[in-house]
């Protein structure tokens, strides 16, 4: 790890080093009256900035794809009523409200009963 570090310090300092070249030639072309010739190492010394800092921060990769797994959202298990019961809404009492069952819940809206208002 940290001779990946040292690798990508050196590669940004030699970077940054061609920057200063470029921006003092840009400013000795420019002195000189070179004209539209000062653009070229202008924007060298514009544009390597971006890439040195890019490169830097590009650090070791993962090397095989055994390290990525597909995204399995966490979803709960569908609701199977248990075998031989055919009643959709409640059990016996026949899906009214106020008569929940016992361990059931009695919701307001939930089995045909009107919402609750204000």
């Amino acid at each position: 790890m940290s001779e990946d570090i040292a690798y990508r310090e050196k590669r940004y300092l030699i970077m940054m080093g061609i920057r200063l070249v470029c921006f003092v030639i840009a400013v000795v072309v420019f002195v000189n009256g070179g004209g539209w010739l000062t653009a070229i190492p202008a924007v060298g010394a514009i544009a390597i900035p971006y890439f040195a800092v890019v490169f830097a921060n590009g650090g070791r990769e993962p090397s095989g794809r055994e390290r990525f797994q597909p995204y399995e959202p966490n979803m709960p298990q569908r609701y199977q009523p248990p075998a031989g019961t055919s009643e959709p809404h409640g059990g016996s009492n026949g899906g009214q409200p106020g008569t929940a069952e016992p361990g059931g819940t009695d919701i307001p809206g939930s089995s045909g009963a009107p919402p609750r208002s204000g």
